[in-house]
């Protein structure tokens, strides 16, 4: 019996189950053993964690963009319409056959577009080249699930499952969950003070755990998380990425059906074909990728405006500003001076932990 038919027939008696008190036990062994079996499909066999060989395509900009979607629902149009770079577009489908890049600058920002040949229901298991799209949108910064307006829905509902049947999880934060194996000691359950797990028994836990064979740890919950949850970190090869559903062709629908799906959220409608709100799309593109500009500033010079150093807003100390220049220069730091919204004073000489705020001016002074 081959690993996909495994797995429908662990969906199917899934399906079955009622859920209730008495099947949680039960239910939390076929989640975990449904997700091994699935790590069997994002891994290839004698290796870890490949996530899919993927296209090769040189990483380019400060961030990444995939273009996903079913075939023939404009990706190539919307790619074309915003970077410049041709990707063929036709009435027919599988027009895109490989993973077409383009560039774009925004806000000072080289966002690098990729147009992937549209992905058919069955991808996670190999159908199509669809091991080798999801491969890529495990790389992406960002993902842009491109739909049909007419029929948003059942697709997205589609294409989020082939997604979630690859480790990616959209719009989804890491689970507070912290799992530290050990020699002995069997299996210890911290829960953080005054937290009430709802979703999940001390005995449902310790089932998923016996399921991977670890007996002896310290699992930590910070909020009341779910056996999906718990599954995830196990796994530990899961991927999340923040997503844009791009609602295309709205010349095709009327202003009250507009209306309506104008009120789901991470949605923005547009028509790459007559260019209609693509503003919303880039400046929705710009607030998901969550990244802040810095600008330099040599010694006895006005700052450098045009060439802003792009870095995650997690990630926004000056030793992160440092490494995003050169790795190099943070040893050779003796402090920063820094203007802007990030600093009381204007300027201020800051050390090498002091977070950066978008728009900030920093001038590196050097060890002698």
């Amino acid at each position: 019996m081959s690993t996909s038919q495994k797995i429908a027939e662990i969906e199917a008696e899934m399906a079955r189950t009622q859920k209730n008190k008495a099947t949680e036990g039960h239910l939390a062994l076929l989640k975990a053993k449904l997700a091994k079996l699935k790590r069997e499909l994002i891994e290839p066999a004698g290796g870890k964690g490949g996530g899919g060989e993927g296209f090769d395509v040189k990483a380019s900009g400060d961030a990444r963009v995939g273009l996903i979607g079913f075939p023939s629902v404009g990706k190539s149009t919307l790619l074309t319409k915003l970077t410049g770079q041709y990707s063929e577009a036709a009435d027919y489908e599988f027009t895109t056959l490989t993973c077409i890049p383009g560039v774009y600058n925004y806000r000072g920002t080289k966002v690098q577009l990729l147009d992937l040949p549209g992905i058919i229901e069955g991808a996670k298991d190999g159908k199509g080249r669809g091991k080798q799209v999801i491969g890529v949108a495990r790389a992406c910064t960002l993902i842009l699930i491109v739909l049909d307006v007419q029929k948003p829905m059942t697709d997205k509902r589609i294409i989020e499952r082939e997604l979630e049947g690859f480790g990616i999880r959209l719009n989804r934060k890491k689970p507070e969950i912290r799992l530290k194996k050990k020699d002995r000691g069997g299996v210890n359950i911290v829960k953080s003070h005054g937290l009430n797990m709802t979703k999940m028994t001390d005995d449902t836990i310790r089932s998923i755990l016996h399921e991977y064979r670890i007996s002896n740890c310290d699992v930590t919950f910070k909020e009341d998380s779910t056996m999906d949850d718990l599954i995830d970190v196990i796994e530990g090869n899961r991927i999340y990425v923040p997503c844009i559903y791009v609602l295309n062709k709205i010349d095709a629908i009327s202003i009250e059906e507009l209306d309506l799906l104008d009120k789901f959220p991470h949605y923005v409608p547009i028509s790459a074909k007559d260019e209609w709100n693509f503003d919303e799309l880039m400046e929705k593109i710009w607030v998901y990728l969550d990244l802040i500009r810095i600008y330099t500033k040599p010694k006895g010079q006005i700052p450098d405006y045009e060439a802003p150093v792009i870095i995650p807003r997690k990630q926004s100390t000056i030793l992160d500003f440092c490494n995003r220049i050169h790795k190099t220069l943070a040893k050779e730091l003796k402090c920063a001076v820094v203007w802007g919204t990030s600093v009381k004073h204007n300027p201020q000489r800051c050390g090498k932990d002091h977070q950066l705020q978008d728009e900030d001016v920093v001038q590196l002074i050097k060890k002698r």
